[in-house]
């Protein structure tokens, strides 16, 4: 893995939990930190999405019901 090395300033408290995390699950410091930037990565792009269809759906005047209708109806074709 190519790595870059990055200073991170954090209140004390938050890195007293994210060491003591670290220790509870045998990580080191920087996996912790890595494995929390991958998650908040992959929450905002699922949210991103998920805002995307709603507001295509919105666009195409569907309902929550017609969405679950027409996966399902895509699916049974498929």
């Amino acid at each position: 893995m190519d790595t870059k090395t990055i200073n991170l300033s954090l209140p004390r408290e938050l890195l007293q939990d994210a060491d003591q995390v670290a220790k509870l699950q045998y990580r080191s410091r920087s996996e912790l930190m890595r494995e929390a930037l991958r998650r908040f990565i992959s929450i905002a792009r699922f949210e991103e999405l998920n805002a995307y269809g709603e507001r295509q759906a919105k666009k195409l005047g569907l309902k929550p019901a017609d969405v679950n209708r027409l996966i399902a109806e895509v699916r049974a074709d498929v």
